[in-house]
């Protein structure tokens, strides 16, 4: 298949495929003519791709997985450089939830010191004499 059939196949452009081969993730076999030509192999490479794109790899971090392949193995990441790459994500993954739990923890104490300031505010204003309630936008109620 040409070039515009596999990006269609494979719901791609034809300009990540060129950038995929200049990367070397793809191919470059070419007819007597010299367009590029492509099988169900390089359709079944770049799902590879795709999917662990869309996993949050980077465009090398797919290489491994695209040799294993390569190699004739039916999944691309039954290879031991495939687990490596799946294990540092892993780790990197694990890194990330704990500084976002982290950062949930400083919203949270955050929001809770927020919520404390509005209702003494709200509180001192009942009294009489204490200060007009302010509208968040800046404005006075009245």
């Amino acid at each position: 298949m040409r070039i515009g059939e596999l990006a269609e196949r494979a719901g791609t452009t034809t300009r990540a495929l060129r950038y995929y081969e200049s990367r070397g993730l793809l191919p470059a076999r070419r007819d007597v003519h010299g367009h590029r030509t492509y099988d169900e192999r390089d359709l079944r490479l770049l799902r590879q791709i795709r999917t662990l794109r869309d996993f949050g790899f980077d465009l090398e971090e797919t290489r491994p997985f695209v040799e294993c392949l390569r190699a004739g193995h039916p999944e691309g990441d039954s290879c031991p450089a495939s687990l490596a790459v799946y294990r540092r994500k892993l780790d990197e993954l694990d890194a990330l939830i704990g500084e976002l739990r982290a950062v949930r923890a400083k919203v949270g104490a955050q929001l809770e010191r927020a919520e404390q300031a509005r209702d003494e505010l709200a509180a001192d204003a009942l009294v009489p004499g204490g200060p007009e309630p302010v509208c968040e936008l800046g404005g006075r109620q009245r």
